[in-house]
């Protein structure tokens, strides 16, 4: 049975930095291109970063919105995914989810569509 598990949610000031990370259990990160969404009060799930095991060149796939201040990390001995977050606003605020995706494309566009399993997701609330 596959299991993602989110941690390291929480509540940050403005300019702040927070690192998740994402756990998996019951397959192989390594194989898999992983997703990380973000879905705020009212609003749609969007992805806002894929990290792909399929393209040498560009291995990780940023969103206007995260870019220059979010990076992606992988630790292939831990089977974890790892979201460092960094200059956080108060618009980053929302709950975040690790997910692993079909196929080779990291676009972020449909990633949502994409999606073969599911984290439970963790809480980011960036406020003063």
């Amino acid at each position: 049975q596959v299991r993602l598990v989110e941690s390291g949610g929480g509540l940050v000031q403005p300019g702040g930095t927070l690192t998740l990370s994402c756990i998996a259990s019951g397959i192989t990160m390594g194989y898999y291109n992983v997703g990380w969404f973000r879905q705020a009060p009212g609003k749609e799930r969007e992805g806002v970063v894929c990290s792909s095991v399929y393209d040498d060149y560009q291995n990780t796939y940023y969103g206007d919105a995260v870019k220059g201040r979010f990076t992606v990390s992988r630790d292939n001995t831990k089977n974890t995914v790892y979201l460092q977050m960094s200059a956080l606003k108060p618009e980053d605020t929302a709950v975040y989810y690790c997910a692993t995706t079909w196929g080779m494309s990291c676009a972020l566009a449909n990633m949502t569509a994409r999606v073969a399993d599911w984290g439970q997701g963790t809480q980011v609330t960036v406020s003063s």
